[in-house]
């Protein structure tokens, strides 16, 4: 069992990846690695990531997962569910280090991604985005219909239901 992840050991993280990646490369920190950088979370059991390209990667994460005792996951909403139109321009910068820019992936993308799982602990992290206004609700709703036609390519997902549920999320402003 490897330990949870505070934000200490994700900075630390951060700094070991750029340390040793000569490439130019993007990372989109997701989920509850977002969260607790942002402050609303005090750890996360994975650190949950996209990168781009990820071609000189798979080694390093492997030696760093070790290294720092930590679960690493490549996982990210454009996974689970259709991309969301311009997320790459709202995914926010955090830091730079060596050739490597972190970002929170866009907070639109993993908000829906959320709500699609639908576990409680996700709600919550949609409703603290709203909170401290990362997402605007009608904007959520925009960009979940610029993609609800896109849902049929996502058999694991029922389009009425997750219509519903981002409905029950953002109508009432959250």
């Amino acid at each position: 069992m490897r330990s949870l992840v505070d934000a200490p050991k994700i900075r630390e993280f951060m700094r070991a990846l750029g340390s040793c990646l000569r490439a130019q490369t993007r990372v989109y920190l997701v989920g509850g690695v977002s969260a607790v950088l942002e402050g609303w979370r005090p750890s996360t059991v994975d650190l949950d990531l996209k990168i781009v390209p990820d071609e000189e990667v798979f080694g390093e994460l492997s030696r760093l997962k070790e290294q720092l005792n930590v679960n690493i996951e490549l996982a990210a909403p454009d996974q689970f569910i259709p991309p969301l139109p311009g997320w790459e321009a709202r995914s926010t910068f955090v830091t730079r280090e060596g050739q490597v820019d972190f970002y929170h992936f866009d907070f639109y993308s993993q908000a829906l991604a959320k709500i699609e799982r639908g576990f409680e602990r996700d709600l919550g992290d949609v409703r603290e985005m709203v909170r401290r206004s990362l997402i605007e609700p009608v904007r959520a709703l925009e960009l979940f219909e610029a993609v609800e036609s896109q849902l049929i390519r996502y058999p694991a997902i029922d389009p009425p239901s997750f219509r519903r549920a981002v409905e029950d999320v953002f109508a009432g402003g959250c």
